[in-house]
């Protein structure tokens, strides 16, 4: 029988916002030829991935570059459909291939990619970009379209002038407002966000940060917020879902993920995280090897190949992810620390 999820970390507090995603058990795996002669594999970029995303709240998903971040990203936008698995708005499963329920993910989910000039088209006025999701996915005649348009460039700190230029005149900040802007044209309720600000100047990633802080407070947005940077995720997580090899080994708030980090791959992050304060840096943990491949991954635990604290059971089955301490985490070792030792 398949264990069904837990995707409220635990009883949710009175008056807590309803639940507006929720990822059930998503998969992706990709088919790769062996070679002559030799039988396909399989890449499990994404193997059983499963959250819940409340009103107003942001997620976000850390870990290295080949954990699966990305993929996430693309099934939870459906630009990739998942192998496996369901991914619910408000309880339909818009994973499915029902027309309808499209459309609605369409308008509720968007995305806003890492690179903003590789995502918007260099051939079209900036007015026409805004305008296109408009033009697609509504009735809106042309003066509706061009005054939503400028609008929403508006409240992302764009002038009106800027409405007829083309993507190459502007700055990686101002394009990456740009993208955001267009994410907002058709009133999304989730952003899933790609590494929004990683290509961005320290200066101008704060001013992008800040907007999207804004706007989630205005407009009552959800966020799913990737990134490798731990400081920016420190400042605008809720909660945190720590990825390895296409699986969460551990799940929960903020202040329990930072302040206690129990697996020993999250420390390991956490551990590298620069800090202004002597106080505040954490002992470093150095780990051993390389990322191993996905197309052949260890046996048992994903991690136990660089894991310092791997066990015997560790290379013989993976573990599963369990309430402990708090959140959820996928580790023998976390379960042996808090008196609930792994089988034989």
């Amino acid at each position: 029988m398949t264990e069904q999820p837990n995707l409220s970390h635990g009883t949710p507090a009175a008056g807590d916002p309803p639940c507006v995603l929720q990822a059930i058990d998503l998969k992706r795996h990709y088919a790769v030829d062996g070679g002559f002669l030799k039988p396909a594999k399989s890449v499990k970029a994404l193997d059983g991935v499963s959250f819940g995303l409340r009103a107003g709240r942001t997620l976000a998903v850390v870990g290295e570059s080949g954990c699966g971040k990305s993929t996430l990203a693309r099934v939870l936008t459906m630009i990739e459909p998942p192998t496996a698995g369901q991914l619910l708005y408000r309880g339909q499963d818009v994973s499915s291939s029902d027309p309808a329920l499209a459309k609605l993910r369409r308008s509720k989910i968007q995305i806003i990619f890492q690179n903003p000039y590789a995502s918007l088209n260099p051939r079209k006025r900036i007015g026409d970009i805004l305008e296109e999701p408009l033009l697609i996915n509504t009735r809106l005649d042309a003066r509706a379209r061009r005054a939503r348009g400028q609008a929403m460039m508006e409240r992302v700190g764009l002038r009106p002038e800027h409405y007829g230029r083309y993507p190459h005149m502007f700055s990686g900040g101002q394009r990456q407002r740009i993208a955001i802007a267009r994410g907002l044209m058709l009133d999304p309720e989730i952003l899933v966000a790609d590494e929004a600000v990683s290509a961005l100047d320290v200066s101008v990633r704060a001013q992008v940060l800040n907007l999207m802080q804004d706007l989630q407070r205005d407009l009552g947005l959800s966020y799913v917020f990737i990134s490798h940077d731990l400081s920016v995720i420190e400042h605008l997580a809720d909660e945190v879902l720590v990825m390895y090899l296409g699986r969460v080994v551990e799940q929960g708030t903020k202040e329990a993920i930072f302040g206690r980090p129990l697996h020993p791959y999250t420390q390991a992050l956490l551990s590298a995280t620069p800090r202004l304060n002597d106080a505040a840096r954490r002992e470093r943990i150095k780990l051993s090897g390389e990322l191993p491949s996905p197309l052949n991954p260890p046996p048992g635990c994903p991690f136990s190949s660089r894991c310092h604290r791997v066990m015997p059971v560790c290379r013989e089955r993976p573990p599963s992810l369990l309430p402990q301490g708090g959140r959820r985490v996928a580790c023998f070792a976390v379960e042996q620390d808090l008196g609930t030792p792994p089988a034989a």
